[in-house]
């Protein structure tokens, strides 16, 4: 989604270019490309892909939205294991339409983690539960903590659920560190993204995360709290932002790459 101006092929082409041999990839686009020839396309490359985004919105009431919920996970899953990758990141989903009840919907996500993460293990796929900023919570994710992901992860086994660190919406908790530790220790960082915080934030702020370097996040001391924890995996980045789409996305891409070296690498 860094670059999302760039089809498919065109990002497998400039990953080559530049010597990545990691992408990070979401659903929607490798829809619109075909899932099968996404997968033969990436591995042909000789990519590895790290995480398929995004899997869950969990918190409606409706039985039927629910059920339907649930089925679009399960093909999530497939399509993830269709991939090559064992990681499906969950964005657990907001307030239903009325609803003031963030404990009831945090106990959906429960409940919908209890049929989908056994359903996952059989396909080779874990589950990354990723905690959005507080900011998100109304309408995209009542989980906003990585205290709160892993209150819930650590009902399921490590190897069916865990979390997903990223920077962007955690940097302003000062429990945070000790979370991470706490994941660590447990097996339950599945994947570590990097985005950073910059202000002012555009209209809507979906599409507010910042490149890195440009803002607020030491991109280094996060680094160093995964690996102290114990995380050896790939390090994603992660940017939804306008004036970077706008761009030529094999420029974006390179001057990514730059970016993590000199504020992460």
């Amino acid at each position: 989604m860094t670059v999302k101006q760039l089809s498919l092929p065109e990002l497998v082409d400039a990953c080559r270019e530049l010597g990545i041999g990691n992408v990070g990839l979401w659903r929607e686009p490798v829809r619109s490309y075909g899932l099968d020839v996404t997968a033969k396309l990436v591995h042909d490359a000789g990519l590895t892909v790290t995480t398929l985004c995004r899997g869950g919105f969990f918190t409606a009431i409706d039985p039927a939205e629910r059920a339907a919920a649930l089925a679009d996970n399960r093909r999530a899953v497939d399509e993830a294991a269709t991939l090559g990758t064992d990681t499906l990141v969950l964005v657990s989903g907001g307030l239903p339409a009325g609803s003031r009840d963030l404990r009831g919907a945090r106990e959906r996500i429960a409940d919908a983690l209890a049929e989908l993460g056994p359903y996952a293990e059989e396909h080779g796929v874990r589950l990354a539960i990723e905690p959005l900023h507080p900011m998100y919570a109304a309408d995209r994710c009542v989980v906003s903590t990585l205290t709160q992901a892993l209150d819930l992860a650590e009902r399921f086994p490590a190897h069916q659920v865990g979390v997903t660190v990223d920077t962007y919406h955690i940097w302003w908790d000062d429990s945070a560190p000790a979370q991470i530790a706490r994941a660590g220790a447990g097996g339950r960082i599945h994947t570590f993204q990097l985005a950073d915080w910059t202000t002012p934030l555009p209209e809507g702020v979906l599409n507010g995360r910042g490149q890195i370097g440009d803002g607020a996040i030491d991109m280094r001391e996060w680094k160093q709290y995964v690996e102290s924890a114990g995380y050896t995996g790939p390090i994603e980045v992660e940017l939804f932002n306008d004036t970077l789409w706008a761009r030529d996305g094999r420029e974006v891409l390179a001057e990514t790459a730059r970016r993590f070296v000199e504020y992460a690498g």
